[in-house]
């Protein structure tokens, strides 16, 4: 009779167990989904047109694309339509080496590039004003940095791609502190594959694209580990299941500390909460409107409305929540 009860017991556990692995692991959408609106920009070199698009920012009513295969920055207005550009191939200033993701602090916008290994300041209207960086494994030097978030007090988070680690720069760009070990790769807490882009919440949080472990991290201002999430224990397990990613290349702060990350070889984009949850995804593989090819990067602006740079595919599209 003993061994009866605790054979039942056993399966009880069981069975919660699976139950919660399941709930955590494959969640379901807890949000209304996201409608297409609208797609600008094609394959090409002319005005409006793109090679290798891979990151976008918004400021007010302009939108701000890294035109990574043409080496140049492009300006659009929020219904697609070109305004301008700046920027041109080669390692001087005011040119541009494989500009990759982007932020606006101030009036101002950071570039990082990837070819050039350093950080790149323009003004909006495409003046250069400062560069930071140069090549190396050093303390302010960086090894083709891919995404920069500057924080209210004008410091420069930047994901220090070759390096595994995301480098604290001051305004002026002194290096301050980094996050994870410098050349060192692993699937614990606060080490880094190949980190893609680096995003800031309004509390500060620091939310971290780590693309080839397939998974987002979490730091708090202070610099502590708070979370990771993507795939079963977020430790490098890549999949197509909801929540789970394969390669996570850009991490955007949305309304209400939202999260959206482009899940780059799942041609898609996901939303979480600030506590990882799983909120609902947008888009599918293919050409159509709606759909995305390797997606690079997202930008949320002030009215809800969402922009997806469709790397593979050449171009930016908008979308919409479903009410």
């Amino acid at each position: 009779m003993k061994r009866k009860l605790l054979y039942t017991f056993l399966s009880v556990v069981f069975l919660l167990v699976l139950f919660s692995l399941i709930f955590n692991w494959f969640p379901s959408p807890k949000e209304p989904g996201y409608s297409y609106l609208l797609t600008f920009g094609n394959e090409g070199s002319a005005p409006g047109e793109f090679i290798s698009p891979i990151g976008i920012a918004i400021n007010g009513e302009e939108l701000f694309v890294s035109d990574s295969g043409n080496n140049r920055i492009q300006v659009f207005d929020l219904d697609g339509n070109f305004l301008r550009e700046f920027g041109s191939t080669g390692d001087k200033t005011g040119e541009l080496g494989r500009p990759m993701h982007l932020d606006i602090f101030e009036d101002k916008l950071y570039v990082t590039e990837y070819l050039n290994d350093r950080i790149q300041v323009f003004s909006l209207e495409g003046d250069p004003l400062f560069v930071f960086g140069e090549s190396g494994t050093g303390e302010g030097q960086f090894d083709s940095p891919g995404g920069v978030a500057v924080d209210e007090s004008g410091q420069m988070y930047v994901s220090d791609f070759y390096n595994h680690r995301v480098q604290v720069l001051s305004p002026d760009g002194r290096f301050i502190k980094q996050y994870g070990s410098t050349g060192e790769t692993g699937i614990g807490a606060g080490y880094f594959q190949y980190p893609t882009d680096v995003a800031l919440l309004p509390d500060g949080m620091l939310i971290v694209a780590d693309a080839y472990n397939d998974r987002i991290q979490m730091f708090n201002p202070d610099g502590t580990f708070e979370r990771k999430w993507g795939g079963p224990f977020a430790i490098n397990i890549p999949g197509g299941f909801n929540g789970w990613f394969r390669t996570a290349t850009a991490v955007a702060a949305g309304p209400g500390n939202t999260i959206f990350v482009a899940d780059f070889f799942n041609h898609r984009i996901q939303k979480f909460s600030d506590t990882g949850e799983y909120l609902v995804s947008i888009g599918s593989e293919g050409m159509s409107g709606g759909q995305f090819n390797m997606p690079t990067d997202v930008v949320v602006d002030d009215e809800g409305y969402v922009y997806v740079v469709d790397f593979g595919n050449n171009r930016i599209q908008k979308f919409e929540i479903i009410h």
